[in-house]
């Protein structure tokens, strides 16, 4: 005779099952929130006890409970980031996402996850941008966005209406990813070579140049700004490109690339560009932040793919849940 499961063990493993395939849009709300992979991996984990303890009998709808716990965490992290951020030393760049391991998913709604649009939706204030977010990169309904920040319908549309213009205004059309790669390896060559006429022709008049080291020696405090300022930085100690290896990555959905000395990946670049040329030069010298695009690729499809991943054990999911 076949020994029941107890009920207790059956609700764990529907738990499981239902945070398992709803993990990727939860990760992909935070970190679009958040610009960091690692604070969206801490929000959700907190999700993943929440969800452990509440009493589900009561859930009506898991995917609205689950992805208003996220989004309100989320908010309540990126209020406090925003106060240590003022502390930064020099520019504050997104936490880059390797996306190579599924890169079907890491360009889908591109336009809500490349890095230089996740550093100017920073503008926004945290509740600006998590409205923006579940409209332009998950589809919610107004009246779901509503009932998860807690604000009237009227209210969410207003501020969905208003970071749109916010950020058009900021935004640039930009290239498509051949394009994209074109340039990119074209400025990583010219500046290997020193070539500062050829880093010019690449760039816009009003190129800038932002780099990402909380203080670090090498990195620019302040943005550098106009073609041949940043030319002149791309090319000003050839003897460092001369001892490094640069290796081509996707980030974000877009083309990339690590420089490695002495066998260490030491610094992350990729760039924002027009029809016009390259206007964004975003180099992540941190080491934390590159140490977490590295580690990434671990969260394969559950960091930014809508498709629910494949199913397993709920042991096993339990074990990456929690």
């Amino acid at each position: 005779m076949q020994q029941e499961t107890p009920r207790s063990e059956c609700t764990l493993e529907e738990a499981v099952s239902v945070f398992v395939e709803l993990r990727p849009r939860l990760f992909g709300i935070a970190y679009r929130v958040l610009g960091s992979a690692v604070e969206a991996e801490d929000v959700v984990q907190e999700v993943w006890l929440r969800w452990q303890n509440t009493d589900r009998s009561t859930v009506v709808s898991p995917v609205a409970f689950l992805s208003s716990a996220t989004t309100r965490l989320a908010i309540n992290v990126a209020q406090s980031a925003r106060v240590r951020r003022e502390i930064y030393i020099g520019p504050w760049l997104p936490e880059p996402l390797d996306t190579s391991i599924d890169p079907e998913a890491g360009a889908e709604r591109a336009e809500a996850l490349e890095l230089a649009l996740l550093l100017l939706m920073e503008t926004l204030n945290p509740t600006e941008r998590a409205a923006y977010v579940l409209r332009e990169a998950f589809d919610y309904a107004y009246a779901e966005i509503a009932e998860i920040l807690q604000l009237s319908l009227v209210n969410v549309r207003k501020i969905v209406s208003r970071a749109r213009r916010h950020l058009s205004a900021g935004r640039r059309t930009t290239v498509d990813t051949d394009e994209h790669r074109r340039l990119l390896e074209a400025f990583v060559a010219a500046a290997q070579t020193g070539n500062v006429a050829a880093l010019e022709a690449l760039l816009t008049p009003d190129a800038v140049s932002l780099s990402d080291g909380n203080g670090l020696r090498g990195a620019a405090r302040l943005p550098v700004l106009g073609r041949s300022r940043v030319a002149n930085l791309a090319t000003a100690t050839q003897q460092f490109w001369r001892d490094a290896e640069v290796r081509a990555v996707q980030a974000n959905g877009r083309h990339a690339v690590v420089i490695y000395r002495d066998g260490r990946p030491t610094i992350f670049l990729t760039i924002a560009a027009s029809q016009q040329g390259i206007h964004q030069l975003m180099w992540v010298f941190s080491p934390s932040k590159i140490a977490a695009f590295f580690d990434s690729p671990s969260r394969s499809t559950s960091a930014l793919g809508t498709r629910p991943p494949r199913r397993r054990s709920a042991l096993g999911a339990l074990r990456d849940a929690s």
